[in-house]
């Protein structure tokens, strides 16, 4: 009974569900698009989010099944169920399997397209986890693509067009969590990197701090230039007290007032890897007070703004 409960609790692990917060981006689509409140739609997204995790999840077992070796030379890796030996190859492998099968069945059901997607993220999961990850330059733009996928997942489910200007915001929001994680594990592992992965031999912390320094302002400039000529539509009723607020205004411009918000998030954010604090972005994300509140109250004000009737339907 001890062996069933330890094992059950290292599958949990190896799944690693903390990660699951990088799907939140199937949202995104849903989120600008007026549809946050929708049920229909709403549930639609979220089955899909759930899709993508299972199959995120799938990818991660097979990536620590084939870097067991790696991982028991890193200094926070060798802890992982399988390198450390908490969970056996075999029981990994059939939980793996069993997910992804879950995962592409459910897709399927929600939509041909969003399956086709599913797939074409997993085959290019794959190719990261076997060979890509140890190309530089090309591991960072594979990081990134997911993100994108992610992004495109969310907007095929529910049929909605993506604009250019959200494009380049996810491009950017993209290229620069993918560096950033570089860097973090640059900082984390150190003279050893080269042993744990072979791409992060090419990469010098100068060259990688340039990217996050490069990308981070891509991702604040495109944010700004979205919020400036990008007009969200939704339909929700004006509050009686913002009837008299120009639809200039109300339609797109109140959406700057987001933009010191996400510049002091991508600072948080570089100053933290800066200092080596971690190698994970999604733990920064959740453990981290600063990015907590960052985060929370940008949602909070894109919410008010494009729900709570300053957004009118032209």
């Amino acid at each position: 009974m001890a062996n069933l409960s330890k094992t059950t609790i290292g599958l949990i692990k190896v799944a690693r569900p903390i990660h699951w917060i990088k799907n939140l981006a199937i949202f995104a689509a849903l989120l600008f698009k007026g549809g946050l409140f929708t049920p229909e739609l709403f549930s639609t997204v979220l089955a899909a989010f759930f899709c993508f995790s299972f199959a995120a999840s799938a990818n991660y077992i097979v990536n620590d099944i084939l870097d067991q070796n790696r991982d028991r030379q890193h200094p926070i890796k060798k802890n992982r169920p399988i390198a450390s030996g908490e969970v056996s190859v075999p029981i990994a492998a059939i939980f793996a399997v069993l997910l992804l099968g879950v995962s592409l069945i459910w897709a399927n059901s929600i939509s041909h397209l969003f399956f086709l997607l599913l797939l074409s993220y997993v085959v290019m999961q794959i190719l990261y986890s076997v060979v890509l990850k140890h190309i530089h330059v090309i591991d960072i733009l594979i990081i990134a693509a997911g993100f994108m996928i992610r992004v495109y997942t969310g907007a095929i489910v529910i049929n909605a067009h993506l604009s250019v200007w959200f494009l380049l915001c996810v491009v950017s929001v993209s290229l620069f969590l993918a560096s950033g994680k570089r860097r973090a594990e640059l900082g984390v592992e150190g003279a050893a990197s080269g042993k744990t992965r072979t791409s992060l031999k090419k990469y010098s912390r100068e060259l990688v701090d340039s990217y996050v320094t490069m990308f981070g302002n891509a991702a604040w400039m495109s944010w700004a230039l979205f919020t400036f000529f990008e007009s969200p539509q939704v339909s929700t009723e004006v509050w009686l007290f913002l009837a008299e607020i120009s639809r200039t205004a109300s339609i797109n411009k109140l959406l700057m007032i987001t933009i010191p918000v996400v510049i002091y998030g991508i600072m948080r954010y570089e100053s933290l890897i800066f200092e080596e604090r971690s190698e994970a972005p999604e733990k920064l994300f959740l453990k981290d007070i600063s990015l907590v509140a960052s985060g929370f109250l940008w949602f909070i004000l894109v919410v008010w703004i494009l729900y709570g009737g300053v957004a009118v339907t032209l």
